[in-house]
């Protein structure tokens, strides 16, 4: 048995098709495989059946609700989380993982992350008893997600401590949604105040939508171009030293050879300022950067 992850990426279609023995791909097809009915169908589980005998369909979230987020994903089968670590990091989050309950456990309990999405059958330790422990000193929501159908093994994870139940496969929008869901109740206090619209001069960013207009013109912005454009803006008058904007757009600590910033700041002009008269976003020699409206 195979299993298949479809992932859209950049308007191209892919499917992979992975062997659960060595996880290896088998197949990749590229383009418009699907509008030629090359399909991956789930076979009907059996009694027999492993739970992993299933596949994953990721599709992109419809919207974009948060901010940036840490989120700690505890999932043992190396391709899914690392797939599933790229799809949150393209929709704004900042993705932890860990391949094993014991390192799950610990980087849970002092990684101060905002959510944590767990899977129930792992190594070392298992979900549910991961997360019996977890919930002794913390009340960080968890979501869980397993290949187990069963009502009754829902329930003992509902029981055990988890605010939200996925069963494999499942669509990544859904994640999406089902992670925005749960981060809303925990921060709804403080997100209701927060503004869903940014702006300055002619520039404005729909922070739901995730689209950004230059004097009524969208531009094009990758998601970590969107994320360092809302910090500015946020940060609007405040001059952000190259550190600051790493550690947090990149969750990185800051690398004196690393231009990664400097790259960053050069695409985004070339979109936000580049094409219109008056630049917004300056450099302040030997400190950083600023995004202001300046009479000059």
């Amino acid at each position: 048995m195979a299993r298949a992850i479809r992932e859209s990426a950049r308007g191209l279609r892919t499917i992979m098709v992975f062997s659960l023995g060595s996880g290896k791909p088998l197949a990749i097809c590229l383009g418009d495989a699907l509008r030629h009915e090359m399909n991956f169908r789930k076979r009907t589980a059996t009694r027999h059946q492993q739970p992993d005998d299933k596949f994953v369909i990721f599709e992109y979230p419809a919207c974009f609700e948060n901010g940036v987020m840490k989120i700690l994903l505890i999932e043992d089968e190396v391709k899914l989380a690392e797939y599933l670590r790229k799809g949150l990091g393209e929709v704004g989050y900042v993705v932890d993982m860990a391949h094993n309950g014991v390192d799950g456990l610990h980087m849970a309990l002092e990684g101060g992350y905002d959510l944590l999405v767990l899977d129930a059958m792992l190594p070392g330790i298992d979900g549910f008893s991961l997360l019996t422990a977890f919930r002794k000193s913390r009340q960080t929501p968890v979501l869980m997600l397993t290949a187990r159908v069963s009502v009754e093994d829902r329930v003992l994870g509902l029981q055990t401590g988890a605010d939200d139940y996925l069963v494999k496969p499942f669509a990544f929008s859904e994640l999406n949604a089902r992670i925005q869901v749960l981060l809303r109740r925990t921060h709804g206090t403080r997100d209701a105040a927060e503004p869903t619209q940014l702006r300055l001069a002619d520039l404005d960013v729909d922070l739901v939508r995730r689209k950004a207009f230059r004097s009524g013109q969208k531009l094009e912005l990758t998601a970590k171009e969107f994320q360092l454009l809302t910090l500015f803006l946020r940060r609007n008058g405040e001059v952000l030293s190259r550190t600051e904007i790493a550690e947090q757009v990149w969750d990185m600590n800051f690398d004196s050879n690393t231009n990664v910033v400097e790259v960053a700041i050069r695409r985004l002009r070339n979109k936000i300022d580049a094409p219109f008269e008056k630049a917004l976003l300056h450099t302040v020699r030997g400190m950083g950067y600023i995004m202001e409206e300046r009479n000059e």
